[in-house]
């Protein structure tokens, strides 16, 4: 007679709470991640925040220089401005002087911005 092996309740229980969580791993893995860039709101350079208004951030201005940019017939994108920072001194050099990049481009247009005090 042959005897069935049967799994005491500790290790049954085991058992269903790993498998129960590579289940779970699988899923999550199979899931698109949304994108934090995704998720941020910019005006111009500002990034929107609720309660806070605007604020001058980085990611905003890098987006806001490249379409200042493409304006001016460069052909460049917000990623690469961000990921290169000498494509972002480049696109400085040429569009830097135009009022609206003139703060996210100091120091990087080459000159000195007209801050040298002479006249």
């Amino acid at each position: 007679m042959q005897r069935k092996l049967r799994r005491s309740k500790p290790e049954a229980l085991a058992s269903f709470i790993i498998t129960s969580l590579m289940a779970g791993v699988l899923t999550v893995g199979i899931l698109p991640v949304p994108d934090a860039a995704a998720k941020i709101k910019c005006n111009g350079a500002y990034q929107v925040i609720k309660g806070a208004g605007e604020i001058a951030t980085p990611y905003c201005g890098d987006n806001y220089l490249a379409r200042v940019a493409r304006d001016f017939g460069v052909r460049v994108s917000a990623k690469t401005i961000r990921n290169n920072p000498n494509k972002k001194e480049e696109v400085c050099r040429l569009v830097g002087y135009d009022i609206r990049v003139q703060d996210i481009c100091a120091g990087l247009r080459g000159d000195d911005g007209g801050r040298s005090g002479r006249n």
